[in-house]
């Protein structure tokens, strides 16, 4: 090929790959799972042994989740790709404190003092509100439903951990309850994620002022 042939080759572009939203595989899956637990905290249908929820957290809660977030990641989404990765995170950790095998349970049962199972386990609830109150305060500059979301699963984790400290089972009903209303607001988000304008219909999020953003 001579120089004035090369210098009309054109180089070969990668073509560009336009990723869908992960948002609402991460919400839902947030909901269902959160939904399921937080039936079995306030003792629906008289189960309180939460551990069919496991496998519910270990591949919508915690796989689904993970994968949205690395998604996020690829979208350029920091928010969405840090809650996801780290909710995912979450679940898979609740799960693994629920599985025989790990030991975990097992441990206590065998220490001086089991009760301290609870105090442990409100001590993981709490470091999780922290986290969430961060999240919470993030969502102050993007929407409503986000805030609402968040500010929800704040208080479920306080009043779980609280009930966990405090040995109260009314307490942690409450918690469940709450939870109830987070993941129905997530379901909402969720939904407000997929519906695109090429649907029927769309359903609000809700903007804050702009002056505020």
């Amino acid at each position: 090929m001579s120089d004035t042939e090369a210098s009309l080759v054109i180089p070969h572009s990668p073509r560009r790959i336009k990723l869908g939203n992960p948002g609402p595989l991460g919400l839902f899956s947030f909901a269902s799972t959160t939904f399921i637990l937080s039936l079995y905290n306030v003792n629906a249908r008289g189960i309180n042994t939460p551990n069919v929820v496991v496998g519910m957290a270990i591949f919508c809660g915690g796989l689904a989740q993970l994968l949205a977030g690395m998604w996020e990641f690829a979208t350029g989404n920091t928010f969405g790709a840090t809650a996801f990765s780290s909710y995912g995170a979450f679940w898979l950790s609740f799960a693994t404190l629920l599985i025989p095998g790990s030991g975990i349970a097992a441990a206590y049962a065998a220490s001086p003092n089991p009760s301290k199972e609870g105090d442990a386990i409100a001590i993981f609830l709490t470091a999780w509100m922290i986290v969430t109150f961060l999240f919470f305060i993030a969502t102050l500059r993007k929407s409503i439903g986000l805030s609402v979301l968040f500010f929800c699963l704040t208080v479920t984790f306080m009043l779980l951990a609280v009930g966990d400290f405090q040995k109260s089972t009314s307490i942690h009903k409450s918690g469940g309850a709450f939870g109830i209303v987070t993941a129905f607001v997530a379901y909402y988000c969720g939904l407000a994620e997929l519906l695109t304008e090429d649907d029927i219909f769309t359903i609000p999020l809700g903007k804050y002022n702009s002056r505020m953003a």
